[in-house]
């Protein structure tokens, strides 16, 4: 297994303003205008996302879906909120036996980050979103 640092020079991370690293890696050449959108967005985008403890990706929303792949390190809790303001997690990584999942689709609209339980020193993760992500359907809570 590789170490963050490794992931952070080999994939050209830098720092997200939600926590964590990233680094963009597709944005459609073609874009549409869809509704509640301002402006037209790419068909999608997808980044490299990594978190290592003890950082966290701090809840925010976008107007968006967005899909969570698990690449490499330990298991990662994907945290969102309900219409109630209930915490739900899922368990992104490759512990299907402790209740992992290898993707989730976290709905456009809804407030979510991410943490890494006890345990996990860093994971590495790919983000696809769709319509893709724009800063301007970016907000942190």
């Amino acid at each position: 297994m590789a170490t963050p640092a490794y992931y952070i020079e080999k994939l050209g991370l830098q720092v997200h303003p939600e926590g964590g690293y990233y680094s963009e890696t597709f944005r459609s050449e073609t874009s549409l205008d869809f509704p509640g959108f301002e402006g037209s967005r790419q068909l999608s985008t997808s980044i490299y996302f990594l978190l290592e403890a003890p950082q966290v990706s701090s809840l925010h929303r976008i107007k968006s879906d967005e899909i969570w792949y698990y690449h490499d390190g330990g298991n990662l809790e994907i945290i969102e909120l309900d219409d109630t303001g209930a915490e739900q997690v899922t368990l992104l990584g490759k512990d299907l036996e402790g209740g992992a999942v290898f993707q989730h689709v976290v709905q456009a609209g809804r407030w979510f980050g991410a943490r890494l339980p006890q345990g996990s020193s860093f994971c590495l993760v790919g983000c696809q979103v769709s319509p893709g992500f724009d800063f301007r359907d970016f907000e942190l809570k």
